[in-house]
């Protein structure tokens, strides 16, 4: 298939998964504050902002951040590279780009969205509802991809898209969680944040414990956000995309695999020793793989790409 259609597909996995994502932090963090008075907001909103990779000037006082700028940064400044209505707008540019091979219902629900929070929708919507509406558009547009595109290579490069972006930004949000590890509501937080709450405490049984909801969020195969299950699913498209008799790993398989092999092979306790340095490892590993991939498939890239963070 041609390059380019590869990466538009590939990009519009991405830009969907990361608003989506973006979403869900942004929902939980707000929540946290209401709910939890003895959270500070500055430092709340300071490292909501540094998972993000938002970058600021050195002279910036982090005493300013608040949730005005967390709301403008990652909700509806389009110009900031870490909101939603800038992956959104991203997903609408790949879905353009592939637009005799995207599929109507999928165009259409990309486009219908983007013209709706363009508008000024997002920024006019109170905040628990402008979260609550991207995850829903980004669920249905996903929804209709599998339901109304073959799945061929267009399809795989989408969920490879996808996958990839999961990993890296539950790796951002399990970073975090050490970092924060002090914080009573931490794990809770991070659970909610990328959509696991439920699934963990019907896993769990309603215990939750730090060690419990990071091999959740590390290695529980059945779960479609842990970062075991997005490794395996992208290391499985980029199985189908090889040709036949071709090399089945290449290079980003390479990396995926190393990444898996080693949350999979070694104890927990050594992960969970280090698991700042051990999610830092694995993102940058996920970058490497997505470089890898662009190498492999389209060597020319869009002009679309991450400005900020670990792409």
């Amino acid at each position: 298939m041609l390059s380019r259609i590869a990466e538009s597909f590939f990009w519009i996995g991405r830009y969907l998964e990361r608003a989506d994502d973006t979403a869900r932090i942004l929902d939980v963090h707000l929540s946290t504050l209401v709910e939890d008075p003895s959270v500070e907001e500055s430092a709340a909103c300071t490292t909501i902002l540094q998972v993000m990779g938002v970058e600021f000037e050195e002279d910036e006082e982090p005493a300013r951040y608040d949730n005005a700028l967390v709301l403008r940064m990652l909700g509806h400044d389009p110009d900031s590279s870490s909101s939603m209505l800038a992956a959104l707008a991203g997903a609408r540019e790949s879905a353009r780009r592939a637009r005799e091979t995207v599929s109507a219902d999928v165009w259409q629900a990309i486009n219908t969205t983007w013209h709706s929070v363009s508008s000024g929708q997002l920024q006019a919507m109170r905040p628990h509802l402008a979260s609550r509406l991207v995850c829903e558009r980004v669920a249905m547009i996903s929804g209709m991809a599998d339901g109304t595109m073959s799945h061929d290579e267009s399809w795989q490069f989408l969920v490879l898209g996808r996958n990839i972006e999961r990993v890296d930004m539950t790796a951002r949000l399990l970073s975090n969680a050490t970092l924060s590890a002090g914080a009573s509501t931490a794990w809770s937080t991070t659970l909610r944040a990328c959509g696991a709450h439920e699934a963990f405490m019907r896993t769990y049984r309603g215990k939750l414990a730090q060690r419990e909801a990071a091999e959740f969020l590390l290695l529980d195969r059945l779960f479609p956000r842990s970062i075991i299950h997005a490794l395996t699913r992208a290391e499985a498209c980029l199985e189908s995309l090889e040709p036949s008799g071709g090399r089945p790993h290449g290079a980003a398989g390479q990396l995926l695999g190393r990444a898996r092999a080693e949350l999979e092979y070694r104890p927990l306790s050594d992960i969970l020793g280090d698991l700042a340095g051990e999610m830092e490892r694995i993102q940058v590993r996920s970058s490497r793989a997505s470089e890898a991939i662009a190498a492999r498939y389209f060597p020319t890239p869009l002009a679309l790409s991450w400005q900020a963070g670990v792409s």
